[in-house]
């Protein structure tokens, strides 16, 4: 057993976490970031999934250390690789989905390298493989948290003033007694168009479990038929066109049946290069390498139970059943997929176990879409985002901004057999108020945990975004700290909440749209 005192403890270690204990570190801060698997970094290391980004990115729309972390996974690909091209704005996997695909444990030395200087000195302890166990609190104050080590059993026992919940799921709140919401709102509690007549907790988006595969084209690399292939081979939901299994699946936006390829061809969207972390082309390489890509696709999002706030059996069952989906996902890629010569099968797709460093070759943890949601001292709505309800090129611009977004409105297929809703979304904001519980006065949301709606969830849920709550958190701790006032007196006192909106300019936050974006 340990004691430990810190300014600041950040439970969770991904994409909010890390961005959290930079801004909290460069403050001058003490750190604990606790993360629950062997790696930070959470959606990009973690659970596999490449930045997902908006098409300002480059340009705008972002914080100054996010840019560099994005700077620094480019410099290490060109530092370290025979690249061929080194464009500015070069692309380790050229794939669709963002202008950085690339392997997961390149962000995982990122971050490394960018938390380091903090680690040397002690100032931040990041504390793996750990998982908060329980919390004492008294009225709205979280005094004390308690985690356990999940390899080791070993407890740490940690007190400070300010909290920050940057997991996965939101795991702090039902430990500290808070309320929050979980899956779908009613339309009479959020006035959303889009909001179900009737609230139902189970309208969860589906999880999924990444795979990484290359492909080495008149090579056999073809695994042990999983043991639910059968199963999943003739899976076929209400909400979906074909069987799971197949080159078919919904179009996100009109439902109509959309067709699939692997690889590029004349029709059909190709799934390869949708994540392809490592273009072979690109590069020089002394072993005959193969293009690379992760496999997070419509047909391996698992929704047929939750992982969280269901009993540990039920969990379990769900984690396995989400993996063998993907795993029998790439087994009818191997055996059964059907190829434009007529044949079926690319058997030269490998698992490649070593991008992850786990024994079935999946990532480390799910890629939860959905989390459970603070309720907020501000909850955003349909209405903020909505071209609808908004002129001009924004969203609803908010008194207390900390920082600014972009995605449409995706939510996937979810648990209770709803299919994709997905539709536009205005260039966002991110307010103070969604990040602070109503019931705490020193716990920040610093996740997909904040104040949104189930259905403000899918346009808030994306990398550069989390990245931006998390860093915002960091540094509120810090204000409230070095001003002796809380978060809630900060949105409430005009001269706090100007002084700390200019001290986060200066960080390099952008608090809003520039002018250009307007013009």
């Amino acid at each position: 057993m340990t004691n430990m005192n810190v300014d600041v403890v950040i439970v969770g270690g991904g994409f909010g976490g890390c961005a959290a204990a930079q801004a909290a570190c460069d403050q001058g801060l003490s750190v604990l970031l606790t993360e629950e698997t062997e790696w930070i970094g959470g959606q990009v290391t973690s659970q596999g999934v490449p930045p997902d980004e908006h098409k300002w990115i480059e340009e705008f729309g972002s914080t100054k250390r996010y840019r560099s972390y994005r700077k620094q996974v480019r410099d290490t690909y060109l530092r370290t690789m025979d690249v061929k091209s080194k464009d500015e704005n070069f692309n380790p996997g050229n794939g669709l989905v963002s202008n950085i695909c690339h392997d997961p444990r390149v962000t995982l030395h990122v971050l490394n390298e960018m938390l380091m200087p903090y680690v040397l000195t002690n100032q931040l302890t990041i504390a793996l493989n750990t998982k908060v166990h329980a919390i004492d609190k008294q009225a709205k104050t979280l005094q004390k948290m308690t985690f356990k080590n999940v390899k080791t059993d070993t407890q740490l026992h940690v007190w400070a003033p300010y909290f920050i919940d940057a997991t996965e799921a939101g795991d702090v709140l039902p430990l500290a007694d808070l309320p929050y919401v979980v899956g779908a709102e009613a339309k009479s509690e959020t006035g959303e168009a889009h909001s179900l007549e009737m609230a139902n907790p189970e309208d969860i988006q589906a999880f999924t479990y990444v795979l990484g595969m290359e492909y080495r084209e008149g090579e056999e690399h073809t695994i042990a038929q999983p043991d639910m292939y059968d199963f999943w081979k003739n899976f076929h939901p209400d909400i979906w066109p074909d069987k799971y299994l197949s080159f078919y699946a919904p179009h996100p936006i009109t439902k109509e049946k959309r067709e699939y390829t692997l690889f590029r061809q004349e029709t059909g969207f190709p799934l390869w290069e949708y994540r392809r972390s490592f273009d072979k082309e690109q590069y020089n390489t002394p072993f005959p390498a193969g293009d690379i890509t992760l496999m997070n696709w419509p047909q391996n999002d698992y929704f047929l139970g939750n992982i969280y706030d269901v009993s540990d059996s039920e969990k379990k069952k769900s984690e396995y059943e989400a993996k063998q989906l993907s795993l029998s996902l790439l087994y009818w890629l191997q055996t059964e997929a059907p190829r434009p010569d007529g044949g079926k099968g690319y058997p030269g797709l490998k698992l490649r176990k070593d991008i992850f460093g786990t024994e079935d070759g999946l990532a480390k943890a799910p890629y939860i879409r959905e989390s459970r949601r603070i309720k907020a001292e501000y909850t955003i709505v349909e209405q903020d985002v909505s071209p609808d309800f908004n002129e001009g090129k924004t969203g609803k611009k908010y008194d207390d901004s900390v920082g600014v977004g972009s995605y449409s409105i995706d939510l996937h297929p979810s648990m209770s057999g709803r299919n994709y809703v997905d539709i536009p979304a205005l260039p966002f904001h991110i307010p103070l108020g969604a990040l602070i519980p109503n019931d705490a006065d020193n716990l920040l949301a610093g996740c997909k945990n904040i104040g949104t709606t189930h259905v403000t969830n899918g346009c808030y849920r994306l990398h550069p975004t989390e990245w931006n709550i998390g860093e915002a958190c960091g540094a509120l701790v810090a204000f409230c700290i070095n001003n002796d006032s809380n978060p809630k007196q900060v949105r409430k006192n005009q001269m706090l909440l100007r002084s700390f909106q200019e001290e986060l300019r200066k960080d390099g936050f952008e608090l809003e749209w520039p002018e250009e974006f307007y013009q």
